[in-house]
């Protein structure tokens, strides 16, 4: 079944902790983005993992070859279940990443590499990359070399799944932000999203949620909704 992945998008190492807490092993991977990484450092990867729940570590590496490998090494060293490296660093580095991994003294992490942005739409991506490929077109390329390259998986908006899955197998993770569970209100970065039942049908191994879990009024009844969906995929 669909995993549910909470992005602590919070304030500081006391707001995630207290979400931890209150949260639990309701979800089943937590994620440390740049933002909290930032504020809190590695400490607070330690202490996720003291308290025995999965972390995916979301930094989105991407440098040399070989910078890359040895944050990768570092990472592994934390005992995260998942980290991020930027498909556009190329095929080498993604290798590089991949094998340091293979080579972990800790808790071997699952290499995901970041495609398209779920903040990008098409217009946006034909300025970065001068080109008029099709959004998805481009996450199915970055997938397959990703996949070729040693990667684990990667990172993909909900309307991608279908076209990774198929150019990379049922058996290659697929982990999917821009997770909304219905229209969004105010301010919102995200330009792909689908429900968290459109993309778990469509195959996604995990769904990345943040503010419709933390910031609902009860967020342990979110989560218990976003699984009754799930189970009623499973079910029906």
């Amino acid at each position: 079944m669909t995993k549910i992945v909470l992005a602590m998008n919070v304030e500081g190492e006391r707001g995630a902790i207290d979400l931890l807490s209150r949260i639990g092993s309701k979800v089943d991977v937590y994620k440390i983005g740049i933002d909290l990484f930032t504020r809190t450092g590695p400490e607070l990867v330690r202490e996720f993992v003291r308290r025995e729940v999965d972390v995916f570590l979301d930094l989105k590496y991407s440098d040399i070859p070989s910078v890359v490998g040895k944050a990768v090494e570092a990472a592994s060293e934390l005992n995260v279940a998942m980290l991020t490296v930027h498909t556009m660093g190329g095929p080498k580095m993604l290798l590089q990443a991949a094998t340091a991994a293979n080579k972990a003294k800790g808790k071997r992490p699952l290499i995901l590499g970041v495609t398209v942005l779920t903040s990008l739409d098409q217009a946006a991506l034909e300025k970065i990359s001068g080109s008029k490929e099709a959004v998805a077109d481009r996450v199915r390329s970055l997938a397959v070399m990703a996949k070729e390259s040693g990667c684990d998986g990667v990172v993909a908006s909900p309307q991608e799944i279908g076209a990774v899955k198929e150019a990379c197998g049922r058996d290659f993770t697929v982990v999917t932000p821009g997770i909304r569970l219905g229209p969004a209100k105010g301010a919102d970065d995200q330009a792909r999203t689908l429900t968290p039942v459109e993309a778990a049908k469509a195959g996604a191994d995990y769904i990345v949620v943040g503010r419709p879990i933390y910031e609902a009024p009860d967020p342990n009844a979110a989560i218990a909704e976003i699984r009754a969906q799930l189970m009623h995929i499973v079910g029906g």
